[in-house]
């Protein structure tokens, strides 16, 4: 199902920095490597065989022209109205690709939570909570790591939000 790479496979830039945060913040979980890509959570859940619902889709935002991050639910649409509300801007919107990898650094269908060039401000879906093991895109299409609703909201410094 899914593989740790060896220390003679290269590991991609973006995989190491969000394998150096899991590291920094005394995370015992460690960043693995689907044999296909997965940029959906439909994807992501087939590939691990867990439920939709345990994917925590890293979706960049533009609000008001800063990135916003929301970790949200496979099994959640993101209502960017809600979102708007809660973070206090006018306007909350998907942001472009070229948007998302100045943000994060990482092309869309890859997005992790963290190992950003700086730290995004960070919406976590409580509906996350509800599993005792979620599954976070690592840097790439073809990685991801299991990780928890608290170490996300730890990790990245997010606030638990119902965001749909």
């Amino acid at each position: 199902m899914t593989s740790t790479p060896t220390t003679s496979e290269p590991v991609h830039p973006n995989v190491a920095a969000v394998n150096a945060v899991l590291e920094a913040f005394g995370s015992a979980n460690r960043v693995r490597i689907l044999p296909d890509a997965a940029r959906t959570a439909a994807q992501a859940a087939e590939a691990l065989g867990v439920s939709v619902g345990q994917i925590a889709n890293s979706l960049i935002f533009e609000a008001d022209g800063a990135p916003l991050l929301v970790l949200a639910s496979g099994a959640h649409r993101v209502d960017t109205a809600m979102v708007a509300a809660l973070v206090e801007v006018e306007t909350v919107h998907r942001a472009t690709p070229e948007f998302v990898r100045d943000a994060t650094g990482q092309a869309i269908g890859g997005v992790a939570p963290v190992g950003h060039p700086a730290r995004v401000r960070t919406l976590v879906d409580v509906a996350l909570a509800a599993y005792d093991t979620v599954w976070a895109a690592g840097g790439v299409p073809h990685a991801v790591f299991p990780t928890t609703y608290d170490e996300l909201l730890r990790i990245t410094g997010g606030v638990a939000a119902e965001v749909a």
